[in-house]
């Protein structure tokens, strides 16, 4: 047979690099990045090349499986699966209320997965979904709304390399989006300027002209200085600020109070250090802010997230070429969940209650107003709680491992043992979710499946499958499409047969609003440079990269951008006598991936990752301690937990702080059930703690894949 080239999206990380997999004889014989696709143009890194890789060493069964009486699973057909899954759902609505059956789905999910899930759970079954983007991703997205007036970050990975003055904050591109940092890398200035603004000495940091070691969670109390500091000093453009903003009066007087003498204390930095850090984005003629999980997952992430933006409208450094307040989404459809998901906000957005949206979305999916869900979901910590005060019986996750990613895990644990239904939706069985469901639904890997993404720079791209479908397998979209034929949704799946049919209603629910992407359509994405909304029907693409706000429109009513801001909250969880050590999460290595139930299986980078939970200490600290390399710590959290790690000793960690990579379930078995007030995202960066020498580790080297 000959051998056929295949071009598909990576779902790993939000960049979607394109990838060229070459087909033969039924098997993928070669894995290449895809040249010029405006992206990742001929580079990626191993995760990507090494998508051939899932479900070839951990094979799961494609049937189902149901847990009997007797705590085995017994393997079924696809029809008895959803059968058994929409019966129960029934049920447990029928006896405890429609609220009681809740679901979690992901940001690696097709956008036309998303958009299904939402029709069986939240329009048809009336119940709560929300998403594992809550965990990385809904900080930025209210950040958006309120400041733009829409979730739209509005910047495209070539700003990277127009860039003169490029600010990291919270953010590790070299480890965690490394074709990001590539764009760093082939910005051609000479005389461009890095800077890392972080509590530690990440790898980021390490290769950045400049590093502020910002003070755990003292980020806020920065940017509102630097704001004051830009302010006194006339470093603001006023005529930006009074053509594209409102509330900078306010928000001037407001920064009045935080000055250079306080931020040494809530921040950490010296007044020298916030001086040359102002000057630098002073001095800059094309300034952009490049935001993720240090800010992201916060106690006030929002109001910090909002406060970069705000530097970013006072200096006009936005809108223009090498400019932007900009997040940086962790997940490879985070975008896609965001607008697509129909969990916080109709399909393509627009709020619940809005009248003409909700008639517009109902038109375009060919339905009486009345099917549409009628409120925003409750959010991940909602339903957990719900699980754990018993007034949710029933959960479906898809493509998700919360028993290990969810903050404060062992409440996870908790709220599995009180289920009376749990259905687990994956590629693999091994996952530590999948240990105590009631129901495994197993389904094909993306190299076998069809849809949309959205990555981080609201580009569209195609997923297509590059192998053929076993006997029995399914996709995440097929499943969902069996649960919602057996729960009797008959005439409400007209146009919802295929991925494609659900695309198209997608796109007509987009018309008319900021992401519009009517002018898309399916075959344009096949062996494309990819498409990034807005792209209006009638409209002409004539270059891969384009920027929202050049015009200096925002997407409130009066077109202005909102100066948002709020006094910093006092630490939930502060450092004490007994917990005097903070507790900071986040990657370890490129190779490595969330929970690591797709990366785990890749055996090159298996052979280079620890197998089992570590830390980085600080020198001086282990020395205190009397701590020697590999020696087991056994720590304990202020959220009542404890876990052994590894000790590995590096001094860019400081003394008072310990850093541990999140692939491994025993870290966030100490982070603390806090949250964002107003996007409900975790704060699992600053976690108080002790800790003492332990004799040994676990117990047990972790086989889960």
């Amino acid at each position: 047979m000959k051998m056929k080239r295949v071009q598909s999206t990576c779902n790993y990380c939000a960049l979607d690099c394109n990838m060229d997999f070459y087909v033969e004889d039924g098997r993928i014989v070669k894995v290449l990045p895809t040249k010029g696709y405006p992206v990742n143009d001929g580079f990626c890194c191993i995760k990507g090349l090494s998508l051939d890789k899932q479900q070839t060493v951990v094979k799961t069964s494609p049937l189902p499986k149901i847990r009997q009486a007797d705590g085995t699973m017994k393997e079924v057909s696809w029809d008895e699966g959803f059968k058994h899954v929409a019966d129960q759902l029934t049920a447990l609505q029928e006896k405890y209320g429609r609220e009681s059956v809740a679901g979690i789905s992901t940001g690696q999910l097709t956008m036309e997965e998303f958009a299904i899930f939402g029709h069986v759970m939240r329009n048809y079954l009336k119940t709560n979904v929300d998403g594992n983007t809550r965990l990385c991703m809904a900080t930025a997205v209210v950040a958006h709304k309120q400041s733009y007036g829409f979730d739209a970050p509005g910047y495209t990975l070539k700003d990277l390399e127009l860039s003169d003055t490029i600010v990291f904050v919270g953010a590790n591109p070299v480890v965690a989006h490394p074709i990001l940092w590539r764009r760093v890398k082939l910005n051609p200035d000479p005389n461009k300027k890095v800077i890392v603004i972080d509590p530690r000495e990440s790898e980021t940091a390490m290769n950045a002209d400049y590093w502020y070691p910002v003070r755990w969670k003292g980020d806020l109390c920065l940017f509102y200085t630097l704001a004051n500091v830009l302010i006194e000093k006339g470093w603001v453009n006023e005529d930006y600020i009074a053509a594209h903003t409102e509330g900078y009066g306010e928000f001037k007087e407001f920064v009045k109070d935080f000055t250079l003498e306080k931020a040494q204390e809530t921040a950490g930095l010296a007044p020298e250090q916030i001086l040359e850090l102002a000057g630098l984005i002073h001095e800059g003629t094309r300034v952009s802010f490049w935001w993720t999980m240090g800010v992201n997952q916060g106690y006030e992430a929002v109001r910090t997230a909002q406060a970069i933006i705000n530097i970013a409208l006072m200096t006009g450094n936005i809108g223009r070429p090498g400019t932007g307040a900009n997040s940086i989404t962790g997940q490879c459809n985070a975008m896609g969940s965001r607008a697509y998901s129909n969990t916080a906000v109709l399909y393509a957005g627009g709020d619940f209650t809005n009248p003409a949206r909700r008639t517009a979305v109902a038109n375009a999916l060919g339905v009486d107003e009345s099917v549409l869900a009628e409120k925003p979901t409750a959010t991940y910590n909602q339903i957990i709680e719900g699980i754990n005060e018993g007034r949710i019986k029933g959960l479906w996750i898809l493509c998700t491992n919360p028993r290990h990613s969810w903050t404060n895990n062992e409440t996870f644990a908790e709220a599995v043992k009180k289920l009376e239904l749990f259905v687990v939706q994956d590629i693999y069985d091994t996952i530590e979710s999948a240990e105590h469901c009631t129901v495994f639904f197993p389904v094909v890997p993306g190299i076998k499946k069809e849809g949309t993404y959205i990555n981080l720079e609201r580009r569209l791209s195609g997923m297509r499958p590059c192998l053929p479908r076993g006997e029995n397998e399914i996709s995440d979209y097929e499943a969902v499409l069996g649960v919602g034929r057996a729960l009797g949704m008959g005439e409400l799946l007209k146009g919802w047969e295929t991925p494609k049919d659900c695309f198209e209603l997608m796109k007509k629910c987009s018309k008319g609003m900021p992401g519009d992407i009517t002018g898309v359509t399916w075959e344009m994405l096949e062996n494309s440079r990819g498409v990034q909304w807005p792209f209006r029907e009638g409209e002409t693409l004539t270059e891969d990269q384009r920027r929202l706000y050049e015009d200096g429109n925002f997407f409130t009513p009066s077109k202005k951008a909102q100066f948002k801001f709020e006094a910093p909250r006092e630490n939930p969880l502060p450092l004490t006598e007994e917990f005097p050590y903070v507790f900071n999460t986040g990657r370890g290595s490129v190779g490595q991936w969330h929970t690591q139930s797709r990366t785990r299986e890749v055996q090159f980078v298996e052979d280079v990752s620890a197998r089992e939970a570590y830390l980085y200490i600080n020198p001086l600290t282990a020395q205190e301690k009397g701590i020697g390399e590999n020696d087991f710590l056994r720590v304990h959290s202020a959220n009542g937990h404890s876990a052994v790690f590894r000790a590995r000793i590096s001094g860019h960690v400081r003394e008072q702080e310990l850093y541990a990579p999140i692939h491994y379930i025993e870290c966030n078995k100490l982070t603390p059930s806090i949250y964002d007030p107003y996007s409900k995202e975790p704060s699992y960066k600053a976690t108080p703690v002790w800790f003492e020498k332990a004799e040994g580790g676990n117990g047990h080297v972790s086989d889960q894949n």
